[in-house]
């Protein structure tokens, strides 16, 4: 199968003021969309080709001989996520009662959590993704870099990311990082999505 550059979720300019729709056009229209086109060019012809993207990224993870495939694939998959991880500002934004029970649990309240997704960004060197994931019961605040993601460990689920190349903010905040944090953790966070991704009681086993 040839992957596609998924349809956003909003419109182009539902997330402003604060990522502008100028910077949807470069990051999803040009950057997101040359990762797909990048990862069918290095899968066509070959046994990859009628793969998930997934399936290609956790191939391409294996060896470092697909080091540019894993770069395109999982940059591909990660923004795929990306998008879904956000909200418009003026829709709600409840956090349903499965989730919030292990915030509480895990990090004492939603504000702990929201400065942890802050802090993990502003700490992250370079380029890369700070993402809420579900390991062994519990919650936890992760980073990666470049185009590292949790679904290659084996043992992390991806609950939401947040992009942090400063491709994802610059055009807005130039090289402000942190208010490009501060704002989207406050306003644009999509807790139902993050719900949605907790496994069930049966895929916990």
């Amino acid at each position: 199968m040839t992957i596609q550059l998924p349809q956003l979720p909003y419109s182009e300019n539902a997330l402003e003021p604060i990522i502008s729709e100028k910077t949807i056009q470069f990051h999803y229209g040009k950057h997101h969309q040359a990762y797909v086109q990048k990862t069918n060019e290095l899968t066509d012809h070959t046994e990859l080709k009628d793969k998930t993207l997934e399936e290609i990224v956790l191939y391409a993870a294996s060896d470092s001989v697909y080091a540019t495939l894993f770069n395109n694939a999982a940059q591909a998959w990660n923004h795929s996520f990306f998008w879904n991880s956000l909200k418009p500002a003026n829709e709600t934004k409840k956090i349903p009662e499965r989730l919030m029970k292990l915030i509480i649990q895990d990090f004492g309240s939603i504000e702990n959590l929201k400065k942890e997704l802050i802090q993990k960004g502003l700490a992250q060197f370079g380029s890369g993704w700070v993402w809420l994931v579900y390991e062994n019961e519990h919650l936890k605040v992760i980073s990666t870099s470049n185009a590292n993601t949790p679904i290659t460990s084996g043992s992390q689920i991806p609950l939401l990311t947040i992009d942090v190349w400063e491709h994802a903010y610059y055009l807005d905040e130039q090289n402000r990082r942190g208010d490009y944090l501060n704002n989207l953790v406050e306003q644009l966070l999509n807790w139902t999505f993050a719900a949605q991704n907790l496994p069930t009681t049966e895929e916990r086993g």
